[in-house]
């Protein structure tokens, strides 16, 4: 049986980016749960579009939702 999707890509993307981690934090989803709720291209787009970074480790993705300059130490 086919998973229905209960939620719309606009709406999945105010939640994930209303969360209190989103405010200056760390949010992290799996790549094939994003992959199957609203797509790659979109949410990176979004992410873009909010000027945070997108990083990928194993199978998550990894958005610090800051807009300043990072650095990765090790």
């Amino acid at each position: 049986m086919d998973r229905i999707r209960q939620i719309s890509p606009d709406g999945w993307i105010t939640q994930i980016f209303s969360a209190q981690a989103a405010k200056g934090g760390v949010v992290r989803r799996s790549v094939r749960w994003v992959e199957t709720e609203i797509g790659r291209d979109l949410f990176e787009a979004e992410v873009r579009r909010r000027g945070y970074h997108l990083l990928m480790a194993a199978d998550q993705y990894v958005i610090v939702c800051n807009t300043g300059p990072i650095r990765i130490l090790f």
